[in-house]
């Protein structure tokens, strides 16, 4: 009985959460002891209320009339993982290259940089990676400047053509300049060089 009380709260805070959030079972161990949340979990996929995205992974999923059930991107599934580890993750390599536009071709791995747990998260036939990185590599405070310290070093010294450059820049002048010139500090020298290209004289 006290298992279908359970199965009946969790069911009722799911439903409130709404559909599209993403769940772990983390989310229900006030409510009883793992194994139970684990099985009332793997009864709820078995009904058709959630997916699982991955291993301890769940979705109670967005429905749409024409396509189905509509799965998060990797990137809602990495900052939802994040959120629960109370981890920061910057993207990295071909991922903050296709977040920026530099890069046409959407990778089948999404690399991250976190200062929680390295590990690898298998979505389907796609991975989400989390790679340990030291703290000045989080520390970025402006969300196109961070992502453009990856996407240049990504590429490689030497190695950026003309467009990408104006590309960065064009997007670089949209952070905000605060933000901009603290995460200038931040980068390798030759980045630095490039990004100070962006800061607009007053």
């Amino acid at each position: 009985m006290a298992d279908l009380s359970i199965h009946k709260q969790i069911e009722a805070r799911i439903k409130k959460l709404g559909r599209g959030c993403i769940l772990f079972p983390a989310d229900f161990y006030s409510l009883g002891s793992t194994e139970a949340i684990k099985k009332i979990l793997l009864r709820l996929e078995k009904k058709g209320m959630l997916i699982r995205l991955a291993f301890g992974i769940y979705l109670y999923p967005k429905q749409s009339k024409l396509l189905g059930n509509i799965t998060p991107s990797l990137e809602e599934i990495a900052k939802a993982i994040a959120k629960r580890d109370k981890a920061r993750i910057v993207p990295a390599g071909s991922y903050a290259l296709n977040a920026l536009g530099l890069s046409t071709q959407v990778p089948l791995n999404a690399v991250y940089l976190t200062d929680g747990a390295a590990r690898k998260v298998k979505v389907g036939k796609r991975t989400i990676l989390f790679k340990k990185a030291s703290p000045k590599n989080l520390a970025a405070v402006g969300p196109i400047s961070g992502l453009a310290i990856q996407a240049l070093k990504a590429i490689g010294e030497g190695r950026v053509i003309i467009e990408e450059e104006q590309q960065l820049l064009k997007l670089l002048k949209k952070e905000n300049q605060e933000a901009l010139k603290q995460d200038i500090a931040l980068a390798p020298e030759w980045i630095k060089i490039i990004m100070k290209k962006a800061i607009i004289a007053a």
